[in-house]
């Protein structure tokens, strides 16, 4: 079935052909909160109109996706619909999706729980101590999730956080991980190496198969990762609790 290819638009957003049934809605080259914003409204107004032949759709840092038949639905038509909605507002300032939820999650940053904190924040330029209290006062936002069943990546954080990943491998870093590079927080959903420096260390499961919804966390959702001792996190790990608190955002 021949179809005409999409066109290359010169500036973002750029929409373009994944293989034979896929559209790719890229906002920018980098991950920003603005870029991040426009990925996960656009998704969310995607869905919401509910095309017939659109089958999937998903969000990454800065990118939509959608994955459709294009026996329902030609290339030039979903092309044409895409641009329709893109032109409908500003999606850098688009207000993100409702039903997000705001976790609060204890965690132990530094200690052998998490022992690359201090070479984190040396590499930030912070004393431990100021590093610890930046990172747990900082909001961060589930950007998207992957890797991994479940598992977030998460931020922005502050600019002195944008620190390379490691040259060597992490072996392993174990479930409820919270590691750190390039202004983002990830929060392992199981054990794994990794090339992200570990900074935080929570009872927190992202992946639960056990429950109807295996995903505890959902794209736009945003984390506290409030400090704690060792001793107050082990006692919640002895209580079968993670301690985690969430509300829905209501803004």
């Amino acid at each position: 079935m021949a179809y005409r290819p999409m066109t290359q638009p010169t500036s973002f957003p750029l929409v373009r052909n994944v293989g034979y049934d896929g559209v790719l809605i890229t906002f920018a080259d980098t991950m920003t909160e603005s870029s991040n914003r426009a990925a996960l409204a656009f998704r969310n107004a995607i869905d919401a109109l509910q095309w017939e032949g659109v089958f999937e759709t998903s969000a990454s840092l800065a990118s939509a996706f959608l994955r459709f038949d294009p026996l329902q639905l030609p290339h030039a038509e979903i092309e044409d619909r895409v641009r329709q909605v893109l032109n409908q507002q500003d999606w850098y300032k688009a207000p993100l999706p409702g039903g997000r939820k705001l976790w609060r999650v204890p965690t132990v940053y530094g200690t052998d729980l998490a022992p690359q904190l201090d070479e984190a924040a040396a590499a930030a330029g912070l004393s431990p101590t100021e590093a610890i209290r930046r990172l747990s006062a900082t909001q961060v936002r589930v950007l998207t999730i992957g890797f991994a069943p479940g598992q977030p990546y998460l931020g922005p954080l502050g600019p002195e956080f944008n620190i390379p990943r490691l040259k060597e491998l992490n072996p392993m870093v174990p479930e409820g991980a919270l590691v750190l590079a390039i202004s983002q927080f990830v929060l392992f959903s199981g054990p794994t190496p990794t090339g992200w420096r570990h900074v935080g260390q929570t009872a927190f499961r992202c992946f639960r198969p056990e429950n109807p919804q295996a995903f505890a966390l959902n794209p736009g959702d945003e984390m506290l990762f409030h400090a704690v001792s060792r001793d107050e996190l082990e006692s919640l790990r002895a209580a079968g609790t993670d301690g985690a608190e969430c509300q829905e955002i209501t803004s």
